[in-house]
């Protein structure tokens, strides 16, 4: 046992400097896969780093509603993680979806605090582009993006005032704690969970910044099933949210909110009217996820 926990402990040493990313290099497909119009865009952070990211405009013909930019979580690249939010252009809003550094297509390699350059180049990139002009801007954060977009956003106040609204999905308020969680999932890292889990880097954590977000609305989406970030973990990141604030529960994996057309719903509801809107309660009408099969061999 004691060669078994002095080998985790190496093997999280090596990788602390990487913990939170989990990059991968190229592209397996486009949004013209899912039939929509896009875009290539190149952007430039302030250190030099090219950075890939895709512009879904707005579809024809729909009446445009405002800009969302789209940070996707720590897995992956673009590709992955289009199902947060191909679904937004039919509904008129136009999205930029930003990899970060050493994702997709993007040069370099993520780390902090690096990786909030890339953010700051895609708002600029938002600040510039004709289309945007005279339109609401929502940040979309889920996962790790919703925790870099906190944090950036405490360190830049005078963005929070340019902001319709924060969405927040699945997004974790502690980056130790819930890597406590997944060490305490297996029974070979459950009894260095405590020490091990000191070596993932705190500091730049969402509870830590949340506080200082007075001046954004913000909506925050946790599903009551997600098993990467612990609803409590989400709870909490809540409870430091000041004012306006909306806490949504949902059901669901990790990060799969809009895949359900319920929480699309409540997204676009709350756009409507940010200050007002109060989230959907009666969770009783959802189902829990997966939806039980039915035996057509059985009688009605």
């Amino acid at each position: 046992m004691r060669v078994l926990g002095i080998l985790c402990l190496l093997l999280t040493l090596n990788g602390c400097s990487s913990l939170l990313f989990y990059p991968e290099p190229g592209l397996p497909f486009t949004p013209e896969k899912a039939h929509l119009q896009y875009r290539d865009v190149t952007l430039t952070a302030a250190d030099g780093v090219k950075l890939h990211a895709w512009w879904l405009p707005a579809k024809p013909g729909v009446p445009l509603k405002g800009t969302v930019l789209h940070l996707h979580g720590n897995g992956g690249n673009l590709a992955w993680h289009l199902g947060g939010s191909w679904w937004l252009p039919e509904q008129g809003y136009q999205v930029l979806m930003l990899d970060y550094r050493g994702y997709g297509l993007s040069e370099g390699k993520p780390s902090l605090p690096a990786i909030y350059q890339d953010i700051d180049a895609a708002l600029h990139w938002l600040d510039q582009a004709p289309e945007t002009q005279g339109q609401p801007l929502v940040v979309l954060g889920q996962s790790l993006g919703g925790a870099l977009a906190v944090h950036y956003l405490a360190a830049h106040p005078e963005r929070q005032a340019r902001l319709k609204a924060l969405v927040l999905d699945g997004v974790p308020a502690s980056y130790r704690d819930v890597g406590q969680f997944a060490l305490s999932t297996s029974w070979l890292t459950w009894p260095f969970q405590v020490p091990l889990s000191w070596l993932v880097p705190d500091a730049d954590s969402a509870i830590n910044a949340m506080p200082a977000l007075t001046g954004v609305p913000k909506l925050l989406f946790h599903s009551l099933d997600d098993p990467i970030v612990p609803l409590a973990n989400g709870i909490r990141l809540y409870q430091a949210a000041p004012p306006p604030r909306v806490l949504q529960l949902t059901r669901g994996d990790h990060v799969q909110t809009f895949a359900d057309k319920n929480w699309q719903t409540v997204m676009l509801r709350y756009l409507d009217d940010p200050q007002h809107f109060n989230g959907l309660r009666r969770l009783g009408e959802i189902p829990n996820y997966p939806i039980p099969k039915v035996d057509s061999s059985e009688s009605p």
